[in-house]
């Protein structure tokens, strides 16, 4: 049986999509609201439809990969009775609870809906290193493996569909914090006359014993195991205040901090502060409301 898809919209996110389709020789067809986007891939083989009416027709598998969630369902809400049959996957980045409501909507129309997290840039897609996370109904994920095989390297997360997008949202949440406090830090070092070329490798000295601090803390808030403690939670409350202050001190705001030290305050006031840092992480102590 031919496999068809069809990709709805064409940001560099869903011009990788689609390209990886055809190079892959499934016949793709495309749709986006400014048609021009749709040239290159066209000249490789691909079809564009005319409204996201259409591109739903024309496939028995919808991939829609859009600004947000609530652009998807705009889309899938103007393709209206055309997704009764149809398994659409929404690859658009966004919380758990709009995986829901888009769900619903593709429910209500007929369809079948899966939710899909892209954890890796676009250059990525179409090899092994890109890596889409999906959740919802697993004979859904298992019928169209295949053609997921020829994005990435895939994986299903659970049956309820918000759960790709609850790893999304934390996954994006370790590489923005990350990225901020490398960018805070920065300029930190810079007004003390620390050029980024001389911080940097001291910085990546730093990303590299993240790992292992990583599954320590995992598994010890996994287990709720946070005794014989080797970085305890009353050190890192001087660290962060030496932190604050520091910040303070150079003119820059630090709003993250500040807030990371109310987990740890809350830590320390709870009585927790002879623990393991593992002990800050809010699930496991009460944090005050300011």
């Amino acid at each position: 049986m031919t496999v068809t898809v069809s990709v709805l919209g064409l940001g560099p996110m869903g011009q990788a999509l689609a390209g990886a389709l055809v190079t892959a020789n499934l016949r793709t067809t495309v749709w986006n609201r400014t048609p021009a986007k749709a040239g290159a891939l066209r000249a490789r083989g691909a079809v564009l439809a005319d409204s996201p009416a259409d591109a739903v027709a024309a496939s028995d598998l919808i991939l829609v990969n859009v600004i947000d969630q609530a652009a998807a369902d705009a889309v899938l809400d103007a393709a209206g009775d055309a997704i009764a049959g149809r398994v659409v996957v929404g690859l658009s980045s966004d919380i758990p609870d709009s995986a829901h409501r888009t769900q619903e909507l593709v429910t209500a129309r007929g369809g079948r809906y899966l939710d899909g997290a892209i954890m890796t840039p676009t250059d990525t897609i179409g090899t092994s290193g890109a890596s889409i996370l999906f959740a919802g109904p697993r004979d859904l994920f298992d019928a169209h493996r295949t053609v997921f095989d020829e994005l990435a390297t895939v994986s299903w997360v659970g049956a309820d569909v918000g759960r790709a997008a609850a790893f999304d949202m934390a996954l994006l949440d370790v590489f923005w914090t990350s990225v901020s406090g490398f960018v805070h830090a920065l300029a930190m070092a810079g007004a003390h006359g620390i050029a980024p070329t001389e911080l940097l490798p001291h910085a990546g000295n730093i990303a590299a014993i993240l790992p292992p601090v990583f599954g320590e803390i995992a598994e010890r808030t996994e287990a709720d195991h946070h005794s014989d403690a080797s970085a305890t939670v009353s050190s890192v409350a001087a660290s962060v205040r030496h932190l604050v202050a520091a910040s303070h001190s150079a003119g820059f705001d630090a709003g993250a901090l500040e807030a990371f030290r109310g987990y740890v305050d809350a830590a320390v006031a709870a009585g927790h502060g002879a623990d393991e840092i593992s002990r800050i992480i809010p699930s496991a102590v009460t944090v005050p409301t300011p």
